[in-house]
């Protein structure tokens, strides 16, 4: 077997912190965005850890 390429799709998309753990960005947030509320919009911004399960895919992908 050949040499497992990165995904760089992955890393636009997370950013991994110190302790291996990845943050990532809440969907809806990119348009439609005037019937939604403030509150609503201001909670969507906000960064939010990937669960455990999901994480060590990642991290397998991008080769850390």
């Amino acid at each position: 077997m050949g040499k497992l390429k990165t995904r760089k799709s992955l890393l636009k998309r997370y950013k991994i912190t110190g302790q291996n753990k990845i943050l990532r960005r809440k969907a809806g947030k990119g348009h439609l965005l005037a019937k939604k509320s403030s509150n609503r919009k201001r909670f969507l911004s906000k960064s939010v850890l990937v669960k455990k399960q999901n994480s060590t895919c990642i991290l397998f992908y991008t080769n850390i």
